[in-house]
C-alpha cells in the first residue's frame, strides 16, 4: 500500500531555513514519540529519536536525539550533518537528494556514487527505536562515520553543559549502556549491528575541538520563534565506522532502549522491527471501512494520540504532539474521528471507561498532568459536557446490544452523577441558574476551552452563561432523556425530559442578539451579555439535539463562516472586534494575549462544515463545497507536521502552523466531519 507517501526533493530543503519547516512525528502507542525535520536538524526541544514514556503516557524523557552522519572518500569528508548552533549553521542537507515519509522517515544522501539511507523508526509498544542504514558503495573505497547523539534528560527541558555526561560501558564491541548521576533510575542500552565501535575521547583535541564526547550549544530554530533564548548539549560518547568496499551493500542498524530487561540475544533485526512499523501502519490504513485516501490517511494520523494508560490499564487519547497529555475535553471531541470513524470502536470504549474512573464531583479531568507525582485538575465546565456526546456517538456508531449494555453498567451511573452535580452545584461555582442555563467561574477561574490566564490577566473572562456549555447541556439532558428510556429508568426518563424542555425554551431568549443576528457569546454573572464575534456559538447548530430555528441557525452559520472562517479553521475572535491579534508568534505573554483574541483553530473546521452541510440540507452543492474546504484543508498534510493537524494558526493569512505540530481535536474533527458531513452525501 502506497497512500501513506510523502515525497520532497531538493527544492523542498534548497536552505536550512525552508528545511525545517517540515517535520515527521512518530508514536509507540505508550506516550513515547520521534521526531526530527525533515533534513535532519533538531529543530525543537521535543525532538529526538526516542522520547521515552516511562510511566504510559506519561514521565516522558528524551533519552536518544539523532545520529550525525560523516561519508569519507578519497581522502575528502562531507559531512551529512545539519543544525543549527549560535553564529554558524551545519547544511548536511545540501547532500540530501530526497526525504521520504511513509510512516516512517527516510533520509538519502548521494556523494559521487555513494549513496547512503536512513532510516529512523520506533518500536510500538515499547520504547525502543531503531535507525537503519543502506548504504551502495561507489567505485572507490569509502567510509561511513555514525556518530549518536544521547541525553537522560526530561523531554521539555535542555540539558546544561555540566549535565550532559553520562556513565557508560561498552560490551562486547556490539553494545554499550549508558546511565545518568541525576536520573539514577534510566539506563539506556545501545545496540550496533556492524562496524566498529571508537570511543571519541580517544581523538585528540584541539582549540576548534576543546571536547569530542559532546556536541554543544544545539539552537533550536522553531522555539527559538517563542521566545527561546537557550541552547541543548548532547553527548557523543562513541562513534560507529563501517568501511565500504567498492560496490559493496551494506546493511546495518543501531537499536536504542530504555533498560527493559530483555537481552539483545532476544531481540530481533533491526530491519525488521522497521517493518513491522510500516506494516502496522499500512493495515490500520486497510481496516478501515472506506476507501477514501484521505480518510485512510488521516486514520494513520489517528493512531498516533490513542495510547495506553498505565493507571487504568485502559486506553486514552493524548491531546497533541509534542507536550500535551490526556485533556478531557480534547478526548471527548476527538473521540469520534479518532476511534468511531476508523472503526476503532474498542479503544473508544476503553477511553470512556478510563475517564469514568476519575469522574469527581460530576467533573472529569480537564488535564492529567505529565509526571505521575502531580494530581489531575478539574478545573472544566464542557468536559463533562462533551463526555455525553461521546457517549452518544460511541452508541449510534456500534449500535449493538453489547455496547448498550457496557454503557449501562460502567457508564451510566457516572452521567446521573454528572446531570446531578451541574443541576445541584458543584466545584468553581458551576450549577443551574433558575432559567435552566448552567453557569458558572469567578475571578481568575477559566473553565471554558477558552481558558488562558497570564498571571493575574484573565485574557478571556468566560464566567457566567456561556453559549457553548449550554448547547452542550441541552444535549447531555436529551441524551439522558434517550438513554432513560432505553434503561427503563421512568423516574430519570421524566426529570430529563423535563429540563430538555425548559432549556429549549429559554435558550434563544437568554443567548439571541438580534441586532447582531447571531448568538451572544456570554452572559457574565451580572446579566450582561458579550456580544463579541466568536466562534461558540456554530455548537447550537452543529451538536446532534437542535436548539435554533431554522432562520436563526441560518443566521448563525452565516455569521460565522462571513467573519470567522479561514480555510484551516475559525478565528476565536472576529477581525473587527475589540483586541483582535492577527498573529501568534513571540515569547509566551504574546502568545497567551493573541491564543483566543483572533487565532485560528483547526479543531473548529469540523463543527463548521457539520452546521453548514446541516442548514443547507445536504444539497448537492454544499457538499460539493464542505469537499472543496476538506480538501484545500487536506494540503496542510504535506506540510507543518507531516500527515499531521496542527493546533492552531495565525488570525490573518493562516499558513503556517502554531501551538502543537500535531494535535488530536484538529485530526479527529477533520476525520469527522469529512466521514459523517461530506462523503455519504457524494
Amino acid at each position: 500500500m502506497r497512500e501513506l507517501l510523502y515525497k520532497y526533493g531538493r527544492g523542498d530543503f534548497r536552505t536550512f531555513d525552508e528545511g525545517i519547516e517540515r517535520e515527521w512525528l512518530m508514536t509507540n502507542g505508550i506516550g513515547g514519540f520521534a521526531n526530527q525535520s525533515i533534513i535532519g536538524a533538531n529543530q525543537r526541544i521535543f525532538s529526538g529519536y526516542l522520547i521515552a514514556s516511562l510511566n504510559p503516557p506519561i514521565d516522558r524523557y528524551t533519552v536518544f536525539s539523532s545520529t550525525h552522519e560523516c561519508l569519507r572518500i578519497n581522502g575528502r569528508e562531507f559531512d551529512f550533518t545539519s543544525q543549527e548552533y549560535p553564529g554558524y549553521i551545519k547544511e548536511g542537507q545540501r547532500y540530501m537528494v530526497s526525504f521520504e515519509y511513509n510512516g516512517v522517515p527516510t533520509y538519502t544522501y548521494k556523494v559521487h556514487d555513494v549513496t547512503v539511507k536512513k532510516t529512523v523508526s520506533l518500536v510500538y509498544g515499547r520504547n525502543k527505536a531503531v535507525v537503519c542504514y543502506d548504504i551502495k558503495g561507489g567505485n572507490a573505497k569509502s567510509e561511513l562515520t555514525i556518530t549518536p547523539l544521547f541525553t537522560i534528560r526530561p523531554f521539555d527541558k535542555p540539558a546544561l553543559a555540566n549535565e550532559v555526561k553520562l556513565g557508560y560501558e561498552i560490551h562486547d564491541d556490539h553494545s554499550i549502556s549508558l546511565t545518568s548521576d541525576i536520573y539514577k533510575d534510566i539506563t539506556t542500552n545501545v545496540y550496533v549491528s556492524s562496524g566498529r565501535i571508537v570511543e571519541r575521547n580517544t581523538y585528540k583535541t584541539s582549540m576548534a575541538e576543546p571536547d569530542f564526547t559532546i556536541d554543544a550549544n544545539e539552537y533550536y530554530r522553531i522555539d527559538g520563534r517563542n521566545g527561546f533564548l537557550g541552547v541543548d548539549n548532547q553527548f557523543t560518547p562513541i562513534d560507529i565506522v563501517r568501511t565500504v568496499e567498492p560496490h559493496e551493500n551494506v546493511k546495518l542498524y543501531i537499536s536504542c532502549k530504555v533498560a527493559d530487561g530483555i537481552s539483545w540475544d532476544e531481540e530481533l533485526d533491526g530491519f525488521t522491527e522497521r517493518d513491522e512499523y510500516i506494516n502496522r501502519i499500512n493495515h490500520l490504513m486497510a481496516s478501515v471501512d472506506n476507501s477514501d485516501t484521505f480518510v485512510r490517511k488521516l486514520s494513520a494520523a489517528a493512531d498516533n494520540f490513542i495510547v495506553d494508560r498505565k493507571s487504568t490499564g485502559l486506553k486514552t487519547i493524548l491531546a497533541g504532539f509534542p507536550w500535551f497529555a490526556d485533556w478531557g475535553r480534547d478526548t471527548m471531541i476527538a473521540l469520534t474521528g479518532l476511534t468511531l470513524c476508523t472503526g476503532r470502536y474498542n479503544d473508544c470504549a476503553q477511553i470512556l471507561e478510563s475517564f469514568s474512573k476519575y469522574e469527581k464531583n460530576g467533573l472529569i479531568p480537564n488535564v492529567f498532568p505529565n509526571t505521575q507525582s502531580e494530581e489531575p485538575m478539574y478545573n472544566t465546565i464542557d468536559g463533562s459536557m462533551w463526555y455525553f456526546y461521546a457517549v452518544y456517538k460511541y452508541l449510534k456508531y456500534t449500535d449493538t446490544f453489547e455496547s448498550f449494555e457496557f454503557v449501562k453498567d460502567k457508564i451510566y451511573s457516572v452521567l446521573k452523577n454528572i446531570i446531578r452535580a451541574y443541576e445541584n452545584g458543584t466545584e468553581y461555582g458551576i450549577h443551574m441558574d433558575d432559567d435552566y442555563m448552567i453557569m458558572g467561574g469567578s475571578d481568575l477561574d477559566q473553565l471554558t476551552w477558552m481558558d488562558v490566564r497570564v498571571g493575574e490577566i484573565v485574557v478571556t473572562p468566560r464566567h457566567g452563561k456561556a453559549v457553548e456549555i449550554n448547547a452542550l447541556w441541552y444535549n447531555a439532558l436529551k441524551i439522558m432523556e434517550w438513554l432513560s428510556e432505553r434503561f427503563e429508568d421512568i423516574e430519570g426518563h421524566e426529570h430529563y425530559e423535563h429540563l430538555a424542555m425548559r432549556v429549549k425554551e429559554n435558550y434563544t431568549k437568554v443567548f439571541w442578539n438580534e441586532k447582531k443576528s447571531c448568538l451572544n457569546d456570554v452572559i457574565d454573572e451580572y446579566g450582561v451579555a458579550d456580544d463579541s464575534i466568536r466562534p461558540n456559538q456554530i455548537f447550537a447548530v452543529s451538536l446532534p439535539f437542535e436548539l435554533l430555528d431554522g432562520e436563526k441557525a441560518h443566521k448563525v452559520v452565516d455569521k460565522v463562516y462571513e467573519e470567522l472562517y479561514t480555510p484551516y479553521g475559525l478565528r476565536s475572535l472576529g477581525r473587527n472586534e475589540k483586541g483582535y491579534k492577527k498573529e501568534y508568534i513571540g515569547k509566551l505573554f504574546d502568545r497567551d494575549m493573541a491564543y483566543h483574541m483572533g487565532t485560528v483553530w483547526a479543531y473548529l473546521f469540523g463543527p463548521f462544515i457539520t452546521a453548514y452541510t446541516k442548514v443547507n440540507d445536504h444539497a448537492d452543492w454544499a457538499v460539493m463545497e464542505a469537499y472543496d474546504m476538506c480538501q484545500i484543508f487536506g494540503l496542510h498534510l504535506n506540510d507543518g507536521c507531516i500527515n499531521g493537524v496542527s493546533e492552531i494558526f495565525d488570525g490573518d493569512f493562516p499558513s503556517t502552523g502554531r501551538g502543537c505540530y500535531s494535535q488530536a481535536w484538529s485530526v479527529g474533527e477533520l476525520i469527522r466531519c469529512y466521514y459523517e458531513d461530506v462523503l455519504p452525501y457524494m
